[in-house]
């Protein structure tokens, strides 16, 4: 039997926030799933779980925002991963702006990327949007160290895992 979660322990790779927008609503999470996908056309994914509100505003938008957060920001992640966008708008008190094709851009994280939506891929409990970079930025002097998910490990999922 492979023994997955010590294969899985040894990882510790960045947390990205996602932010989706569509039909009025806007919706965002802590995601510790994604990575660039593609070189030519450069190409990254994020997996979001079916359980989540930004899924389900995702599910309708063309354009989702990936943002980077600092290790220090761990208030954001806080809020972003612990609490639940079906009770919660963890938009309010928190600095954004529009992005491209109307994405919505937190202003407060070292780096930022806005993705077209060019794929869906199911993958159980977790659905992959591969998205095509379109616009990015960040801070000048973006050399914090980032949130990685050990730094993110006792946040308690604001909705349940399983």
């Amino acid at each position: 039997m492979v023994d997955m979660d010590a294969f899985l322990g040894r990882l510790d790779p960045d947390m990205c926030l996602v932010t989706a927008a569509a039909g009025g609503e806007r919706a965002g999470c802590l995601v510790g799933f994604a990575s660039q996908c593609s070189l030519r056309p450069v190409r990254f994914a994020v997996w979001l779980s079916q359980l989540n509100r930004t899924y389900e505003v995702a599910r309708s938008a063309e354009f989702l925002a990936v943002h980077l957060l600092a290790r220090d920001q761990r208030a954001l992640a806080e809020l972003f991963g612990g609490r639940t966008g079906h009770r919660t708008d963890k938009f309010q008190g928190v600095r954004w702006c529009t992005g491209y094709g109307g994405a919505v851009v937190l202003e407060d994280v070292e780096a930022w990327f806005v993705g077209r939506i060019a794929h869906r891929a199911d993958g159980g409990d977790h659905v992959g949007f591969v998205l095509d970079p379109v616009e990015c930025g960040g801070r000048a002097d973006g050399d914090r160290p980032l949130l990685r998910q050990r730094d993110a490990g006792a946040i308690r999922p604001g909705h349940p895992v399983d």
